[in-house]
Parts: C-alpha cells; sequence; structure tokens
C-alpha cells in the first residue's frame, strides 16, 4: 500500500511538473510557466472520484474511459473534446498495471495483436484528430449514442470470461477460420492454450472501427476487440482479454498523444485522475475475483445507458 501510495503521489508529481512545462488554459493564480495552480487546488475531488472509477473498471473487466470521458464532460465541466482526451490519457496510466502483469503471465498474443495494431493504430489517430474538428454538439450527440450503445453491449452480451469461444460464427466464418494453422501460448504458469490460427482480415476491420470510435469518444475497442476475440476467433478467454488489453494500451497511448498535441491538455484535471487510478488500479484487480462479473457488467451497462440518455436530453430537449 506505501508503495502504491508512493507512486501515485510521484504520478501527481510528475504531471504537474509536465503541465508546468507545458501550460495549460484557465484562470487562477499560475506559477510562471502557467500552470493553474488554485484551479488545480479546486479539482483535489477528481482524485477520490477517479480511485472509485478505476476500482469498479478493473473489478468489472469494462473500459475505464467509458466512467472517466462522461466524468469530465458533465462533472467537472470539460468540452467534448478536452473530456476525451482527458479520458485516454487517464486510461493509459490505469491499465498500467493490468498490461504489465498480463506480459508478464506471457499470455498476450502478439502474432494476433500485431494485425490488430495495423488497423487500430492508424485509426484511433484519424478519431482523435476529428474530435477536435467536430462541432461540440455533435460530438456530445455521438457520444451520447456511443454510451447507450455500449451499455446495451454490455447488458447484452455475456462477459468475455464467460463465452463460449466459437460461438454463433456461422457456417462460412466456421470455414474461414480453419485450416490455417494453430497457434500456441505458453504461459509463465506452465498452462498451454492451443488454437486455430484466426482469420484475421475480419478482426482487423473491427479493430479500425473500434479504434476510430475509440479516438473519437474514447471508448469502444476493448468491447468490440476482446469479443470478436472470443466468440469469432476461438481465442481462450485468457488471452484474448490479455491481447485485447494490449491492443487497447498501445492504441490508447497513441489517441492520447494525438490529444495532447491537437489542444492544451487540462493537466489540472489529469493531475488528480492519474495517481488516483494508479491506487484504484491496483484496489480493483485485488477484489476483482470476489466481484460477480455478470452482474457488475449489466448494473455498468443500465449506468452507462442511462448517462448516455442524459446527455443526449440535456443536450437536444431541454436545450
Amino acid at each position: 500500500m506505501r508503495r502504491t501510495l508512493g507512486t501515485a503521489l510521484v504520478g501527481v508529481g510528475l504531471v504537474v511538473t509536465v503541465g508546468t512545462a507545458l501550460g495549460s488554459t484557465g484562470g487562477g493564480s499560475a506559477v510562471p510557466g502557467g500552470f493553474p495552480v488554485d484551479r488545480f487546488l479546486t479539482h483535489w475531488w477528481v482524485f477520490p472520484a477517479s480511485v472509485a472509477f478505476s476500482t469498479v473498471a478493473l473489478a468489472s473487466g469494462v473500459s475505464g474511459a467509458l466512467f472517466f470521458s462522461p466524468f469530465f464532460m458533465l462533472g467537472v465541466g470539460l468540452t467534448p473534446s478536452q473530456a476525451i482526451g482527458a479520458g485516454l490519457m487517464t486510461e493509459v496510466f490505469g491499465m498500467g498495471n493490468g498490461l504489465r502483469s498480463y506480459v508478464k503471465q506471457q499470455v498476450v498474443d502478439f502474432r494476433t495483436a500485431k494485425w490488430l495494431l495495423a488497423g487500430a493504430v492508424p485509426a484511433v489517430i484519424v478519431g482523435a484528430f476529428a474530435a477536435h474538428f467536430v462541432d461540440p454538439r455533435i460530438l456530445k450527440g455521438i457520444f451520447g449514442v456511443g454510451l447507450v450503445g455500449l451499455g446495451a453491449f454490455l447488458v447484452y452480451y455475456d462477459p468475455p470470461e464467460e463465452c463460449v469461444p466459437g460461438e454463433c460464427e456461422g457456417e462460412y466464418l466456421n470455414e474461414k477460420n480453419s485450416g490455417r494453422g494453430t497457434t500456441t501460448i505458453e504461459a509463465a504458469d506452465g498452462e498451454t492454450f492451443t488454437y486455430d490460427t484466426c482469420w484475421r482480415p475480419p478482426g482487423v476491420a473491427l479493430s479500425t472501427v473500434g479504434a476510430f470510435v475509440t479516438g473519437l469518444i474514447s471508448a469502444g475497442l476493448p468491447e468490440i476487440v476482446t469479443t470478436q476475440l472470443i466468440v469469432r476467433c476461438r481465442i481462450p478467454p485468457r488471452v484474448a482479454v490479455a491481447t485485447s488489453v494490449f491492443v487497447l494500451a498501445i492504441a490508447a497511448g497513441a489517441g492520447a498523444l494525438v490529444h495532447a498535441l491537437t489542444a492544451t491538455p487540462v493537466w489540472y484535471v489529469v493531475a488528480w485522475s492519474i495517481p488516483g487510478v494508479v491506487i484504484g488500479g491496483t484496489v480493483g484487480t485485488r477484489v476483482g475475483k470476489y466481484v460477480p462479473s455478470d452482474l457488475m457488467e449489466v448494473g455498468l451497462g443500465v449506468v452507462f445507458g442511462l448517462v448516455g440518455l442524459l446527455i443526449l436530453v440535456t443536450e437536444f430537449v431541454i436545450a
């Protein structure tokens, strides 16, 4: 716990230092480099909220950006492009523990990940650029519809860990996914996974679509990639989830970098959210095994759907 807290405090210091060097928008007292100290201090409550969101996200296995982008938009009052950029940046740091663990366990299918990233990285960059040029009202509408869709996805589909590899793939996909050799993953704990090598083009197409949506509204890629790897590619859930996290980490990093270069990052917010997800991620990975994943994902799906409807109603009905 002390190490986690120390890492979080170092994270605050690093982000504040970077913010001081790069500057930021907004008023309030500022140090010579332009970092708004007053605004930073008044947003202290982002830290405990980030701990809570990250804990729930890691415990339930859903994308943390599903929490942070609407929170930054509705709770903190950021513009849609600012909220999406801050959500991606926060998510990159938040998934660090999980990514490191999966790589250490040697359960990432790097051959499949390479193909998925070929479509995901360019698409997330395009989506991140587009987020800064789309009218904020339209972007809010896309974000609201996206949240409703992702909420329905979480309610309708079983958790990835409970999916039956290869179910509902149909005769055509069954034929295409067969006869392409096998892939073997040997985990560090001695467990071995052997499965048919998947037909690549549909996976690349789906990851491209998911990454574009992620760059645009900060969520969508992990849900699409994990499900298609299990349902279509018949990859064991443990390997599929690890591969999806690896792909998301790189793609989200590229998207966050574009958001950071396209507009001035809201450092006074992410300086609190980043250390918050470091702590929350550590707690979430430990409590996740005690949480019924099916119940958690259904509940979160309902919450995300309601938040999406709230965004749509406040933007297009009440306004």
